[in-house]
């Protein structure tokens, strides 16, 4: 995911002859969102952002995400995700359009996953077994945008000898997304050994006074380790969303 790379390749296109001037700025003048009355699709995220909008299923019934999936591949988007999606609607949707669905993780794909691009690998971690739909939102999103992921699953700190035995793959990553539930220690003892940065995702897994996750939302964001970012609590699509623009960062000159 390079950030402007559809902008690039028109320019590019220009430049070498393949593409006129005319075509070039009708491409860049294509409307920006079609309305199709319950939702305005963005047509021009991936110009402004470097990715294609993705699609959050929760709260959409399947009639208006195929909506919304039709009016996207209609305007050239050949890849597509869906998170939050429930088996329900999954399979009422996969009659229409041909999607793969992932149900630990609630998350549907439209297409094929492209080659990893990225200038490294991504490490997803999780402080327990608990852990793993948010931690397969994260690595099934990066993976879906060019990256080569790295899955390390109940590695937490309650038997610090589990992590440490992947020491190679942690310390060898261009990003590490650590998911933890509970108290959520595993995002700093991963940011005191890792020199890249660690993308901390608190989940709601715990007993009472783990709040939904508050607690580990609290503990990542006071980490005295550094490097450490944080989103939000059950967030794994954000995390592989961010850990993809760290993954494909460019020098700008």
């Amino acid at each position: 995911m390079i950030m402007n790379s559809e902008v690039k390749q028109i320019l590019e296109a220009v430049k070498t002859g393949d593409m006129s001037v005319d075509d070039a700025l009708l491409k860049l003048k294509t409307e920006p969102f079609e309305d199709i009355g319950f939702a305005k699709v963005d047509l021009h995220r991936k110009v402004r952002q470097g990715e294609a909008e993705v699609i959050y299923g929760a709260g959409k019934t399947p009639k208006q995400i195929i909506g919304i999936m039709d009016t996207m591949k209609k305007n050239g988007q050949d890849r597509i995700l869906v998170t939050r999606l429930c088996r329900e609607s999954a399979e009422e949707i996969a009659q229409v359009h041909p999607i793969k669905y992932f149900e630990a993780a609630k998350f549907a794909l439209l297409g094929d996953l492209p080659k990893p691009s990225g200038i490294g690998h991504i490490v997803v971690a999780t402080g327990g077994t608990s852990d793993i739909p948010v931690a397969e939102e994260a690595a099934l999103t990066a993976e879906a945008f060019g990256n080569n992921v790295t899955r390390l699953y109940d590695v937490g700190v309650a038997g610090l000898h589990r992590l440490l035995s992947h020491k190679k793959e942690i310390m060898s990553a261009s990003v590490v997304i650590a998911i933890a539930g509970m108290e959520g220690a595993l995002a700093s003892v991963i940011g005191g050994l890792v020199d890249c940065p660690v993308i901390a995702v608190p989940t709601s897994v715990g007993y009472g006074a783990a709040f939904g996750g508050l607690a580990a939302l609290l503990s990542m964001l006071n980490s005295c380790a550094s490097g450490v970012s944080v989103v939000n609590i059950d967030n794994g699509f954000g995390a592989g969303y961010l850990a993809s623009m760290i993954n494909h960062m460019e020098v700008k000159k």
